[in-house]
């Protein structure tokens, strides 16, 4: 039995959780997946998937196996890459995800570890803080930028924090000009409440930080337009009659566009901490280690202060 390959098929199962997705997944037949799962319980000596006609899930002894098949598996491949890199040069695929507030910064910071290490091969994925959380914990993806405050004091998670997230309300503008987009006077959040709006879903924690805000502000708000795609929030107001409340990170995307006036929210001013997370336990990649160097770096550093939160100058 190839232990390895059978941690795979696990993985596998229970990702698809369905024996023929499973063993497609794995190119191989079903008889050939199920054989090795049964070879691997009788190595173990204990249940490690529930059976009827279809699956139906793990034993508890079989969750404690697939957590260590998934850390086995990750330890595997960092030490496939150590034996392959040439005089220790980081190289190889680097699997980052970000909550979708935050995946413009994201892409300047995997576009800059790039242009530093020419062996590493960023994958820049979106997702919601929940998939990027229990993505760090089965090791799916190795390091995320989020919202670092949703972290629980159990979690086997450490954080480097990167910048504070600051929020304006983005309209068409009312005397657009050639020079981009213009920064305007600040607007309080019970005058932003008047406005017609368009904001993230309610399962998005972005919008859970701009709900709250609203009710510090003693104003609750029912916006007129809703959706989960960030691309869709900003061609709204270009294309519409309606405002949107948006982070920093997004604003600095719409830099060039005349058509657009942003307005830093202000009574309150509100802040929510954005910064890299990654698995505790597992012992980090090259890849990893050159990333959570250029995490620390002082030129990375002063360009994600400049695309994001209050919007510095990044000329000087």
């Amino acid at each position: 039995m190839n232990l390895l390959s059978t941690f795979r098929y696990l993985l596998a199962l229970n990702e698809h959780k369905h024996f023929g997705r499973a063993a497609a997944a794995c190119h191989i037949t079903q008889p050939a997946l199920s054989n090795a799962l049964r070879a691997l319980e009788r190595e173990f000596d204990v249940v490690i998937v529930k059976r009827d006609r279809n699956f139906v899930g793990l034993t508890p002894e079989g969750e404690r196996v697939l957590a260590s098949a998934q850390l086995m598996l990750h330890e595997a491949s960092v030490l496939q890459r150590e034996l392959k890199a040439a005089l220790h040069v980081p190289q190889g695929p680097l699997r980052m995800a970000a909550v979708p507030t935050a995946v413009p910064i994201l892409g300047r910071f995997a576009a800059m570890l790039r242009a530093r290490h020419p062996g590493i091969a960023p994958v820049v994925l979106s997702m919601s803080s929940q998939a990027l959380e229990q993505g760090l914990e089965d090791m799916s993806i190795e390091l995320a930028l989020g919202y670092t405050a949703r972290m629980k004091p159990a979690s086997r998670l450490n954080a480097l924090a990167q910048y504070t997230e600051h929020y304006f309300l983005l309209r068409r503008s009312t005397a657009p000009q050639t020079a981009g987009l213009q920064i305007g006077a600040s607007l309080s959040w019970p005058e932003a409440a008047r406005l017609p709006l368009c904001l993230l879903t309610s399962e998005m924690h972005n919008r859970t930080v701009v709900d709250a805000a609203f009710a510090s502000a003693g104003v609750a708000v029912t916006p007129a337009m809703e959706t989960n795609s960030i691309l869709t929030l900003i061609l709204s107001v270009v294309a519409g009659d309606v405002c949107s409340v948006l982070p920093g990170a997004l604003v600095s995307t719409a830099r060039d566009n005349p058509l657009l006036e942003a307005l830093p929210m202000c009574d309150p001013v509100v802040g929510t901490p954005i910064g890299f997370m990654f698995r505790a336990a597992a012992r980090p990649s090259r890849a990893l280690e050159a990333a959570l160097t250029l995490a620390n770096d002082d030129a990375w550093r002063r360009q994600a202060a400049a695309h994001s939160g209050l919007l510095i100058d990044d000329s000087a």
